[in-house]
C-alpha cells in the first residue's frame, strides 16, 4: 500500500508520518517538496506516485490575516487545492483524508457540535474550511473528513510551523510574570500524537467514509487551559481571566465549539495528554 502525507513536516503531519508508517510505503511531501498552493503541480506529482491512500494535513490558518490581506491564499489552500484533491482521488480511487476544523461553527450551540450539525462559519478562514469540505463532499471520492481543535504538540519542522498555544504560554512565562487569557471561548485541545492515531485506526478498524469528530475528551477556556498548562509545568505564572473582547482581532471566534464525537471510542481527557506532552518535552 501506497500512503501520500501532505504538509508532512507540520505539527500534525509529522506525527501521521509515524502512525502511518508500518502501514505501507509513505511518501512525505511538505512545501520544499511540492508547491501545496498550486493545484496543476500536485496533480502531475500526485498522478505519478499514485497513492492508495491521500492525507492531507497541509492548510492555510493564519485567521487573523485572512480577514485581511491574505484571503486569496486562504481560500487556495483551504478550498480551491482540496477541491481539486478531492476531484483527483474520485478519478483516480484514491482515499483521501482531509482536517477541518471547530471554527466551520458559529459557536451558538451551548451543548457542542456533533458531526451532523450545519455549519455557519462567522471567518474568512472558516468560510474557506467549509468551502473545502462541501468540494470534498460534492467530489463523489471515499473520504474521512475530520474535524478538530486547537492542536498541540511538538512544533513542525517546516519553515515557518507555528507553535502551539502550549509551547507559546512557557515561552512567555520566561519573561513574564502576569498572562491575561481569554475566558469565553471554550473548545477542546488535541494532543497530535493522539489524533494521528485515532485517524491510523480509521483504517484499522474499517471505519465507514464520512465525518467524523476526533478532539481530547473535555473541554476548556484559553484561560483554563493556560492554567492548567502553567500547573503541570510547575511554572509560577499569574494568570488573569478576561474577556476576548479585550484582545481585539480581525476574525471573530466561536464562542462554544466543542466538537461531540458520536461515532468513535472517546480520547483520553486533554489534561492527560497535556501532562504527557509537557513531560515529554522536557
Amino acid at each position: 500500500m501506497k500512503i501520500l502525507i501532505l504538509g508532512a513536516k507540520g505539527m500534525l503531519g509529522q506525527e501521521l508520518v509515524k502512525a502511518f508508517a508500518d502501514m505501507g510505503e509513505i511518501a512525505a511531501w511538505d512545501r520544499s517538496t511540492v508547491d501545496m498552493a498550486r493545484a496543476d503541480e500536485l496533480s502531475g506529482k500526485i498522478t505519478a506516485f499514485m497513492p492508495d491512500i491521500l492525507i492531507n494535513a497541509a492548510a492555510y490558518n493564519n485567521m487573523d490575516k485572512a480577514e485581511t490581506d491574505e484571503a486569496e491564499q486562504a481560500k487556495a489552500m483551504n478550498s480551491n487545492v482540496v477541491g481539486a484533491l478531492a476531484d483527483m482521488c474520485q478519478i483516480l480511487a484514491i482515499t483521501l483524508v482531509h482536517f477541518s476544523t471547530d471554527y466551520v461553527f458559529d459557536g451558538i450551540k451551548t451543548d457542542g457540535y456533533v458531526e451532523t450539525d450545519q455549519p455557519n462559519p462567522i471567518s474568512v478562514y472558516g468560510e474557506t474550511k467549509y468551502l473545502g469540505e462541501r468540494l470534498l463532499r460534492m467530489s463523489g471520492a471515499e473520504y474521512y473528513l475530520v474535524r478538530t481543535s486547537r492542536l498541540f504538540g511538538r512544533s513542525g519542522a517546516s519553515m515557518g510551523a507555528k507553535k502551539s498555544f502550549v509551547d507559546s504560554m512557557l515561552e512567555l512565562a520566561k519573561t513574564k510574570t502576569e498572562i491575561s487569557l481569554v475566558e469565553d471561548e471554550v473548545a477542546s485541545p488535541t494532543y497530535v500524537v493522539d489524533l494521528a492515531r485515532a485517524v491510523r485506526r480509521l483504517f484499522d478498524d474499517k471505519r465507514p467514509f464520512g465525518i467524523y469528530h476526533i478532539t481530547n475528551s473535555g473541554s476548556c477556556s484559553w484561560y483554563e487551559y493556560g492554567k492548567k498548562v502553567f500547573s503541570l509545568a510547575g511554572v509560577p505564572v499569574a494568570t488573569t481571566a478576561v474577556l476576548g473582547s479585550s484582545f481585539p482581532r480581525p476574525a471573530k471566534r466561536p464562542a462554544f465549539s466543542v466538537l461531540k464525537n458520536t461515532k468513535l471510542p472517546q480520547l483520553r481527557p486533554w489534561e492527560e495528554a497535556l501532562q504527557e506532552y509537557l513531560r515529554e518535552r522536557e
